[in-house]
Parts: C-alpha cells; structure tokens; sequence
C-alpha cells in the first residue's frame, strides 16, 4: 500500500507558475478524483506526483521518501501512470502494448516470465480488451486505446495508479466501466488518483476530491464537501442542481453565472 504526502508543493511548467502551496495526503483504499476547471493544474499535479514535474519548493513524499529519490524503475512499480491522450505512433498489437507495462519488473534483455504473461493477460481481461489483442494500437479508436492504456497500466501490478482524463475518449458506458475497474481497484487497497472533468463521474464514484483553480487546492474531502453549489459557483462559474441518486450525489448545471 501506498501513501502519497505533497506538503506546500509549488511547481512551474517553464517559468509560468502553475501550482502553488499546494498540501494534502493521498491515502491507499481511495479512489481519488482531481477536478478543476480548465488550466487549474490538474494534470501538472499529477505528473508532479510522478517525478516528471520538479518541484520549485515544497515537496512530495511516497511511504515517506521523496519522489525524487526513487530510482525511474522502483517508481515505476510503485506507481502506475496512464497519460492523458492516447496518441501512439508504434504499430505495435495490443498484447505486445500492454505487455510494455511489465518493463519496470525486468531486467535488461530479459524475456516475459510466466508470471508476466498472466498479469498482461489479466490485464486485458479486466480492461475489457482481449479480443483487441491482435490487432495494431495505431488502426484502434480513441476509446479502444483508452482501455488498452489502462490495460497497460492494471499489467504494472503496482499498488498505486495516476490516471490524466482517462474518460476523454469513451463513451457513456465505458467511462462507467472505467470508473468501476478503478473503485474496485481502491477498494482492493490500491491508491488510485484520476483527473476528471465529469462532475457526475467523479461524485458517483470517487471517495475524495480535489478541487484545484488556478493552481491552488480550494478544497480537499468527501464528495457533499468539495460539490457544495458555493465551491461550484466559484470555481467553475456556474449554477447547479445538486441531487441525490443510489446513495450518492448528481451535479446538474442549470446556468452559468456572470
């Protein structure tokens, strides 16, 4: 299990600041949603949490360590990334893409294990992509490469997983079925942090969130917390109806403020 701690991170993409004070800790057995409106930082957060953003000060830690000590490979195991887009330039199968997900656990020319070739199959399967296995990523659509990325990022085995908009290229119903192969990954007691932008999605299925606007995190907590009509006024300009369905909340904007 793993536990991210980011503690007063400040962070720039070139010179633009980007992120700034931002505090909080990811614990393992939640399904975590990073929402905001365009440009809040959100996926500058999460490759942060990856090492691939330096901090300007500020810090994070994973279990205690800071991201920055992690050798590339231990971090790869440690935590799982499925980018955000899905453009791929390698006419490689599918089978071959995910298995590229066992890299970090492999030694240089060294082949697929046994123990390998299950995760990359499992992988498929929870991803709903074995009958793709064969044919070539580049001739896929955009919602078929979405779920043969998180087929590729369910082959890692870690105990964490970042995901940048993995809903972006799906329709309806398997945006659902993502976000249920993730809850169920969290409730297993993985750590899973995923960047949405459908309100609905992530108050259904989430179990925290995080609210970023211009780089800073507004508001962090349960899902009656962070989707509160205030929160939604000021951050993303509109106003919501906001319902209660199965148990758990439903935004429906109505109108956008001036």
């Amino acid at each position: 299990m793993v536990t991210i701690t980011i503690d007063g991170l400040c962070a720039n993409i070139g010179r633009r600041p980007v992120l700034t004070d931002v505090t909080t800790t990811l614990r393992p057995g939640n399904l975590i949603g990073i929402i905001g409106p365009n440009g809040a930082g959100k996926s500058t957060l999460a490759r942060a949490m990856l090492g691939l953003v330096p901090a300007r000060s500020g810090g994070i830690h994973v279990d205690g360590r800071a991201v920055d000590a992690f050798a590339p490979r231990e971090l790869a195991t440690t935590i799982a990334y499925v980018p955000q887009g899905q453009t791929l330039h390698w006419p490689l199968s599918v089978e071959r893409l995910v298995a590229l997900g066992r890299l970090p656990h492999m030694g240089p020319m060294s082949r697929l294990g046994a123990t390998d070739l299950r995760a990359v199959q499992e992988a498929m399967r929870r991803a709903d992509v074995t009958h793709l296995s064969g044919r070539t990523v580049t001739e896929l659509s955009g919602g078929e490469r979405a779920r043969v990325m998180l087929a590729r990022a369910l082959a890692v085995g870690a105990p964490a997983m970042i995901a940048d908009e993995p809903l972006g290229s799906l329709d309806v119903g398997y945006q659902m079925d993502m976000m249920s192969l993730l809850a169920d990954e969290a409730r297993a007691g993985a750590l899973i942090i995923v960047v949405l932008h459908e309100l609905n999605m992530a108050a259904r299925y989430c179990d925290e969130l995080l609210l970023l606007n211009e780089g800073r995190l507004v508001v962090g907590g349960g899902i009656s917390q962070v989707l509160d009509k205030a929160w939604l006024a000021q951050v993303f300009g509109i106003d919501a109806r906001l319902d209660e369905w199965e148990g758990r909340m439903m935004v429906t904007p109505t109108r956008r403020l001036p």
